[in-house]
């Protein structure tokens, strides 16, 4: 059974995140977005597109097919398979009869890795959003492009310390308005003491209200995705506490952290991400959208990628911040990031860099997590001790209950199905 605080971290994201709402959907289509997408040529896909039309043409029909044009190994991923790491396959399977059979509604990819080995990959049909615009009956596949709403903050979080690595950043500790001398005059009331860890840890002081309906004119992140200047807009919030001292949800915060990188590395977040993120980690299709009025990328929520790209987002921090060998990102860096910083309010976790973190039981087995989290049912569950990540992508758009489905099915089937956690509970 859920423990109350895991549900109630659930309904508050759902509250918090960004986006999604029909008066979204109807202003974004009024106004012309930049997209930056970057894609593999059309001709590669020839190929594919004909293996498509052949499987058609012979009437196979499977709810959970797996469109693999490129298997995962070649993309530098390692696979197993359940048996071998441990993880019991019948009830993997009856997980799966469940997802097809609609009891945990609208999932779009469900991947899970056990002992740094992928050993389940499905992608199902449902309902989607693009960032706020409807998309009906959507066939998910491995060369889907999907929202990942906050889970671009993980990878703001991620940019932020390869640029503390190569030196363009000296010290989390230096103060946000090192970089904004023009916007000196908001530099009112304290906000000097402001540092890039309180933007990290969202404990920046900054009167911010995201547990508004977005229908709400009052909620801060509508107003910020509309306004014309986002780093001005944010920056001249009212100061209501010290920085350091409070947690609370702010993705205002975030795209600060992507104005900080562009002043401090003369690349915009999506320009810096791909070279010195993407790249190394072998992603070449992804896009970022821009803010409507700012015509800069929404830090705090505009990413898409790939269901097995955002898989090797999450290789690199269960690695220690390596990608085959290569040091991408700084190994205490990832520690810091995966670990509470910041307790929240509440009492019910925490927050480290841009990650969720909190503690739960399987039966009598404590264990701890950390999630990078997204609107509608984007996630990245990390069990260190476990070795242990599922990952999920989902169009369950603010449905808090629908959304906390994703987390029940790590806890109601897969962590059943990794024996030695249920042994080790059982003793």
């Amino acid at each position: 059974m859920l423990l109350n605080f895991t549900s109630d971290l659930l309904r508050f994201q759902v509250s918090v995140e960004p986006i999604n709402t029909p008066f979204f959907a109807l202003c974004l289509s009024q106004v012309d977005r930049k997209l930056k997408l970057k894609r593999q040529e059309m001709t590669r896909f020839i190929p594919l597109l004909m293996a498509v039309a052949l499987l058609c043409a012979c009437g196979r029909h499977s709810a959970p097919q797996v469109d693999d044009p490129v298997s995962a190994q070649e993309e530098g991923i390692a696979v197993g398979n359940l048996q071998n790491v441990g993880m019991d396959e019948k009830v993997i399977n009856r997980l799966t009869a469940q997802i097809n059979g609609g009891v945990y509604s609208n999932l779009h990819s469900l991947l899970i890795m056990k002992d740094h080995k992928l050993v389940y990959e499905q992608y199902f049909t449902g309902d989607d959003e693009y960032w706020g615009q409807k998309k009906s009956n959507v066939r998910h596949s491995v060369s889907s492009l999907h929202d990942m709403r906050s889970i671009s903050k993980s990878v703001v979080s991620a940019c932020i310390g390869i640029a503390l690595m190569e030196g363009k950043i000296s010290s989390l500790d230096q103060r946000l308005f090192e970089f904004f001398p023009e916007y000196g005059y908001l530099n009112v009331h304290g906000k000097d003491q402001i540092s890039l860890r309180n933007l990290l840890t969202m404990t920046c002081g900054l009167d911010w209200h995201e547990d508004l309906d977005y229908k709400n004119p009052e909620n801060t992140e509508m107003q910020m995705i509309f306004s014309e200047d986002p780093v001005a807009f944010v920056l001249g919030r009212t100061v209501v506490g010290k920085p350091g001292e409070k947690w609370n949800y702010n993705g205002g915060a975030t795209q600060l952290l992507a104005a900080v990188l562009q002043k401090a590395t003369g690349q915009a977040i999506d320009d810096f991400a791909n070279e010195h993120l993407f790249q190394p980690l072998g992603i070449k299709k992804y896009e970022w959208i821009d803010l409507p009025n700012a015509g800069i990328p929404a830090a705090a929520s505009g990413l898409r990628l790939r269901s097995r790209d955002l898989l090797k987002f999450a290789i690199l921090y269960s690695n220690k911040g390596k990608f085959n060998g290569q040091q991408i990102l700084p190994e205490e860096w990832v520690e810091a990031s995966l670990n509470t910083q910041v307790l929240r309010p509440d009492g019910r976790g925490g927050y480290g860099y841009q990650f969720w973190t909190w503690s739960d039981y399987v039966k009598n087995a404590k264990v701890d997590l950390a999630a990078a989290s997204g609107n509608g049912g984007q996630r990245i569950y990390f069990d260190q001790e476990n070795q242990l990540m599922v990952l999920t992508t989902a169009g369950n758009y603010n449905d808090a209950e629908s959304e906390r489905a994703n987390y029940e099915l790590v806890k109601d089937y897969i962590y059943p199905a990794v024996l030695e956690i249920m042994d080790s509970a059982e003793r």
